[in-house]
């Protein structure tokens, strides 16, 4: 019964507290390449899994942390519904509670929102083993500081999610991809210019020379969309294929062995001049870059443009995986930490070797 995974994880958390042991929260292992130190015996969350309650009526459904990311994402489709942020998977052992704890978000984030936007409420253990609920079920249960959606991008530091409550969203009626020959800075300004017009844009991508837009909607609004910008459309197969490989990172561009960096900057940013190759995405404010260029460099410039940058895969990360934190911002994390973990059982350094 998953049930009795519960008593096992917390069995396990209390007893490396009370021996100075580290535990490695872990699911299906698909983002293991994701974040700094992996450190401690693996906790495997995969024990506890299945869907609690989904109510298609309500737009909500709640999860147990070890349920395959493609077990959720196939309830929903029965019932023409999706997770709208799109997480990535990186293989298909990927599970839901290892996509909230790395917060990533696909290529719909810019126009429906991010993981955490639509975490209504957790279940975790705590690094002292204790079974903690936060939130709720609906959408309107939330006062004071949202600790549920601070575990969002957590990577698990803060708790091992038991339970998970998510607002989902009707899958739409309508998608088409464009095409456009264009250059980078043209792409961006484009980009931006059209996010200010009601059009159905639900996601953006450009690399290689060439500028991809999805539409999204009701059939008669992405008609019109398709009229009024032009292009060159994908075929339906085609444009899934694509957003596909956006998300997953399999598309050609992602191909090579130089780092892959992830820098948010203000969508409207002119191209860096960073050596390397980029791709961009999210109407301008997540740049995808491919270089050897050096961590301060690469930090630098996106500090420049108003932004920040993580490292994402490979390269050296004695620079430290994610940007450094401000002192004050530092200062809140080390204290959740505490909070949550005071023995630093949990995930000891996935995000930062002090945390």
């Amino acid at each position: 019964m998953p049930a009795a995974a519960i008593p096992t994880f917390a069995d396990a958390i209390r007893a490396a507290a009370a021996s100075g042991r580290r535990l490695r929260i872990r699911g299906g292992g698909t983002k293991d390449f994701y974040g700094q130190a992996l450190d401690g015996e693996i906790l495997d969350t995969r024990a506890y899994s299945g869907v609690v309650a989904y109510d298609p009526t309500e737009l909500v459904i709640t999860v147990r942390g070890g349920t395959p990311l493609a077990e959720v994402e196939a309830v929903l489709a029965a019932k023409g519904q999706m997770l709208a942020f799109e997480p990535p998977h990186f293989g298909p052992a990927a599970t839901i509670g290892g996509a909230v704890a790395a917060g990533l978000s696909g290529p719909r984030r810019a126009a429906a929102g991010g993981v955490r936007d639509f975490v209504l409420g957790v279940r975790v253990l705590d690094g002292r083993g204790q079974d903690l609920a936060f939130g709720g079920r609906v959408m309107k249960n939330v006062a004071g500081y949202d600790v549920s959606r601070a575990m969002a991008g957590a990577l698990g530091t803060l708790g091992v999610i038991l339970e998970v409550s998510l607002k989902v969203l009707p899958r739409p009626v309508a998608e088409a991809t464009l095409k456009f020959a264009m250059a980078p800075d043209e792409a961006i300004e484009a980009m931006n210019r059209w996010a200010g017009k009601p059009l159905p844009i639900s996601a953006t991508a450009h690399a290689e020379g060439n500028l991809r837009v999805r539409l999204s909607g009701a059939s008669a609004a992405v008609a019109a969309a398709c009229a009024t910008l032009g292009g060159e459309r994908a075929s339906d197969g085609g444009a899934a294929l694509f957003w596909s490989s956006i998300r997953e990172q399999t598309n050609r561009w992602f191909a090579g062995d130089e780092p892959l960096w992830r820098l948010a900057l203000p969508s409207a940013t002119p191209p860096l001049g960073l050596e390397g190759r980029e791709l961009v995405e999210w109407g301008g404010a997540e740049r995808w870059l491919r270089s050897r260029a050096g961590a301060p460099a690469i930090r630098a410039a996106a500090v420049r443009a108003g932004g920040h940058a993580t490292l994402f895969r490979g390269g050296d990360k004695t620079a430290g995986v994610f940007h450094p934190l401000a002192p004050a911002i530092a200062t809140i994390h080390r204290r959740l930490k505490t909070e949550f973990d005071p023995h630093g059982v949990l995930n000891r350094g996935r995000m930062y070797p002090e945390l």
